[in-house]
Formats: C-alpha cells, sequence, structure tokens
C-alpha cells in the first residue's frame, strides 16, 4: 500500500480486514494490540509466520520498521529499525506515534482504572522519554516488591525485607505522579475547550487527576524529599495488609483521572452521548497535545467510529486531525463521504486490499 500523505478511506464490509490494516500499522509504534488481540493471534491461522513492514517520514529522514514473528517453539520475534536489531518494541515508541481511535474508546469512561492509566502513561510517554523510563522502572519495583510479598506471606521473608524495595518506589511513583500530572493538565485544558465546541458551550467538562495518597495541590511538578518520604511511610504502613492481599495496594499504581460534567461523574451520571462524547474528546486532546509539543503530528488511526457521529462531532475532528495523515475504515462511506472530501479509496475484501480510481 502507497498511502495518500492526507487522507486514506478503507471501505469494506465487517470481517474482512480493514482493522487487521490499522492493528497492522499500530503494530509499529511497539505498543500492544489496541483491540486487546495477544500477540500470538497476530499470526494467521492457516499461516507459520507474520511480517510487516513500514516506511515512514519525520521531520529528518525516511525510516523503516519491520516485524517479523512465527510460531513453533520459542514464537521467534524479530523487530528491526532501518535494518537494525531491536531487543523490543520500546525502541519504535519514540520513533513512530499514532493516535487510534475506535469502537471501544468508550470503555475510558465505563471501565476502571486500569483503562484509564494505561491511556494516561500512554499519552505522557509519547510526549517525554523520561515518563516511559520512569513508568518501566516503576513498574519493575511494583513487580519485585509484590514478588517479596508473596515470600513474607510464604514464611520466607520478614517485613523488613521491603525497605529497600520501599525507598526505591517511592522515588520512581513519586516522579511519576508528578509527570502525569502535569500531562493531566495539560490535556484536561483542551478536553474542556473542546467539549465546549461541541456542545455550544451548554456543558463543561473537566478532567482531574485522581492521586492515591496526593491532593493535586501537594504535587509539586518535580517530586520533594519530603514526597518521597511520606509516600515510603505509607508503603511501610500498607506492607501488613499488602502481605494478605499479594499486591501492592498504595500508590502511583492504583492513581486515576475522572472526567465530570457539571460536577457529576460521567462514568456514573453520563448518558451514552455524552460518554461516547467524552471519549473522542479525551483522544482529539491527545492528537492536540501530542502536536503542539512535538512539532510534529502523530498518524490518526479511525476505525470504523465517523459513522457513529453527527455531522457537529465528525466536522470538530476533522478540525482537529485536518493537518494529520488519517486512516479512515468504514462500512457505510455515504456516512462520512461529505467529510472526507479529496482522498485515497481502497476498498478491502476477504484480506485483500484494492485501490479505487
Amino acid at each position: 500500500m502507497q498511502p495518500d500523505p492526507a487522507r486514506n478511506l478503507i471501505l469494506g464490509n465487517n470481517a474482512q480486514g480493514k482493522t487487521n490494516l490499522l492493528e497492522a500499522i499500530w503494530c509499529c509504534t511497539g505498543c500492544r494490540s489496541f483491540r486487546g488481540a495477544k500477540e500470538r493471534d497476530f499470526i494467521h491461522l492457516k499461516s507459520p509466520a507474520m511480517h510487516v513492514k513500514l516506511r515512514f517520514q519525520d521531520s529528518r529522514r525516511v525510516q523503516e520498521i519491520q516485524l517479523h514473528a512465527q510460531r513453533g517453539e520459542g514464537r521467534q520475534k524479530k523487530i528491526l529499525l532501518n535494518g537494525v536489531p531491536l531487543k523490543g518494541g520500546s525502541g519504535l515508541f519514540s520513533q513512530f506515534q499514532c493516535v487510534v481511535f475506535s469502537p471501544d474508546d468508550r470503555e475510558l469512561i465505563r471501565s476502571g482504572p486500569e483503562k484509564r492509566r494505561g491511556f494516561m502513561d500512554l499519552c505522557g510517554s509519547q510526549l517525554s522519554p523520561a515518563m516511559l523510563i520512569c513508568l518501566r522502572r516503576f513498574d519493575q519495583l511494583t513487580a519485585q516488591r509484590n514478588a517479596v510479598l508473596k515470600q513474607i506471606s510464604l514464611g520466607n521473608a520478614s517485613l523488613s525485607a521491603l525497605t529497600d524495595w520501599d525507598l526505591q518506589l517511592a522515588a520512581h511513583g513519586s516522579l511519576l505522579t508528578c509527570l502525569r500530572y502535569a500531562y493531566l493538565q495539560q490535556l484536561g485544558a483542551v478536553c474542556t475547550e473542546l467539549y465546549g465546541r461541541i456542545t455550544g458551550g451548554r456543558e463543561k467538562l473537566t478532567v482531574k487527576y485522581r492521586s492515591n495518597l496526593f491532593k493535586n495541590s501537594e504535587i509539586p511538578k518535580q517530586p520533594t524529599p519530603e514526597m518521597q518520604q511520606f509516600y515510603f511511610e505509607q508503603l511501610q504502613k500498607s506492607a501488613p495488609d499488602d502481605v494478605r492481599l499479594g499486591f501492592t495496594g498504595k500508590g502511583a499504581g492504583r492513581d486515576d483521572f475522572s472526567c465530570k460534567i457539571g460536577g457529576l461523574s460521567v462514568r456514573e451520571y453520563g448518558s451514552q452521548g455524552q460518554q461516547k462524547s467524552t471519549a473522542l474528546v479525551l483522544k482529539l486532546a491527545q492528537a492536540s497535545v501530542f502536536y503542539a509539543k512535538k512539532d510534529e503530528t502523530p498518524v490518526i488511526l479511525l476505525d470504523d467510529v465517523m459513522g457513529e457521529l453527527d455531522a457537529d462531532r465528525q466536522r470538530l475532528v476533522y478540525e482537529i486531525i485536518g493537518d494529520m495523515q488519517i486512516f479512515l475504515t468504514t462500512c457505510q462511506p455515504e456516512a462520512v463521504a461529505a467529510e472526507h472530501g479529496n482522498c485515497a479509496v481502497y476498498h478491502m475484501e476477504e484480506g485483500i486490499l484494492t485501490a479505487q480510481t
């Protein structure tokens, strides 16, 4: 496929492979599947392996990503960037960025905190290598602390074995809290502005960070010794409960963010329309903040979502992402025909992509 640098419309009935095409592009970001698929499921049931090759141009040069995976013992997987092997997908993360819109986005509003934390961390890490590094280390330390908790519960270690891990976790957890809070302040301001445009100013959306340990007014730009000490003390206090539970129950690993309209939770009290609009605004704000901070545009993947939006919401989407490269899939071309304008049109049938003239 030789995509148009602006807009690419992929038509076809359901279950023909349109989303698979977007997922192949998304895989090249180094992120997990946006629809929750496991890596082994990327390989066709009738095939021994899968291969993806993608070329993209950033502000400096043309680069090439190759992904290879095969069945069998060890499930061999190879990732190459410009022909150079990488140890894992994280090496792609700072090179190629996408923002994906899918019908499952409403789960950002309706699901539990884990989904929102994942969204927050993905967005922040796209902008800041420091956040990605901190997040990786925080996850490693949390896993190691949880392993020690298990040893304590089995009688193979004492509570004092947690001290060193708690000191490190408090340092990285405090930094992660500050980085998340700073990003949510940027994202929230854009969300409020975009939602106001959708509703003509009739409703106000607020997006706020919710720390498990700190009030927002207590979160500084950079973690302080006092912040880290408080974090450490909370981990120590919760240790007996954590041993019983088998996991770390305090800290940044339990943080969340809230979305409220008129002071009421969108998750608990919002209508389906409000939930859908809030999820849409979160994704549009992600793209907008990325563009403003990086001065580069992410690639936009719209997976069968435009047909669900009314004309006003479709217009807002195109206003925000109009300067970005777009891949849009749909079963209903008439639902988006008025807005997609001049673009490359493709038809997908039984996994075969054909350019339309």
